[in-house]
């Protein structure tokens, strides 16, 4: 998979994809904007998770506004809509997505952040919709998939008066799913695509491809939807191999991790 703007990795069943213009703050551009489209569209069979993260201090501190310039309303929409393409073929692609976040998130990269399905950022991640100041609007589905992580009050406000959350305070919003230690997002998401990989593909390609539209749909859509979903997937040999594996005491089964274990008041006795 060669590109430019995009370094591509592919460590077996794990693709490792790094926004690579580190002296822009990794900024999208129409290129690398494409170049991201080509690459999920393109993934080979064998890759069953991706890694999304960048070189240098940001993950992508939003649309690239030197080549930002006057377009007719037409010129605009399809703008727009190749942006759209680009985001649906990562959230809507072949293999979930896991995002390493550090430094700006910022505006288009809040927007790419956003197409992933796991979002692992460090404590010096910061998010930020500016567009309200700089006179524009998000046009890379932001307004669809930011307010599903964080409502639409929340980034109301955001683009109303410029506010910017913290690591800290973004994660509790719902910006991220993980925080991590300055410079270990990228591990901790490498952790977690190889938990992915372990899971039955059906299973992924059900959670990731139907989830979503399951919670557009209407209830009784929803349900019909989710039947059917559950019905596929049973039918999976894999499947059935790890519910007998389950049964039969050869699978692991649900525990609290160590770290969440309740720890004894001063005073209990051992």
């Amino acid at each position: 998979m060669p590109h430019e703007l995009l370094d591509a990795d592919v460590q077996g069943p794990i693709a490792v994809l790094r926004l690579n213009r580190p002296d822009k703050r990794n900024a999208l551009s129409d290129g690398l904007v494409l170049e991201l489209r080509r690459a999920f569209e393109s993934l080979p069979a064998s890759v069953r998770a991706v890694v999304l993260c960048a070189r240098g201090e940001h993950f992508c501190a939003g649309l690239d506004l030197g080549e930002l310039r006057e377009r007719d309303p037409g010129q605009g929409l399809l703008h727009s809509r190749m942006w759209h393409q680009a985001l649906d073929a990562i959230q809507y692609g072949s293999a979930p997505v896991i995002a390493a976040l550090h430094g700006a998130v910022v505006g288009g990269g809040l927007e790419l952040a956003a197409a992933c399905h796991v979002r692992v950022a460090d404590e010096t991640a910061y998010y930020a919709l500016p567009e309200g100041a700089r006179g524009i609007f998000v046009g890379g589905g932001g307004s669809v998939r930011i307010p599903k992580l964080i409502g639409a009050a929340r980034m109301t406000d955001m683009m109303l008066t410029g506010r910017v959350y913290g690591a800290a305070e973004g994660e509790r919003a719902g910006f991220a799913q993980y925080l991590v230690p300055p410079g270990a997002a990228f591990q901790r998401a490498m952790e977690l695509a190889e938990r992915v990989i372990g899971n039955a593909p059906l299973s992924n390609y059900a959670i990731t491809q139907a989830l979503p539209r399951i919670a557009e749909q209407a209830a009784d859509h929803g349900y019909l939807t989710e039947a059917l979903m559950t019905a596929v997937t049973q039918s999976a040999p894999d499947a059935r191999q790890r519910v007998r594996d389950f049964l039969e005491g050869r699978a692991a089964r649900v525990s609290l991790p160590p770290s969440h274990s309740p720890q004894p008041e001063p005073g209990d006795k051992p």
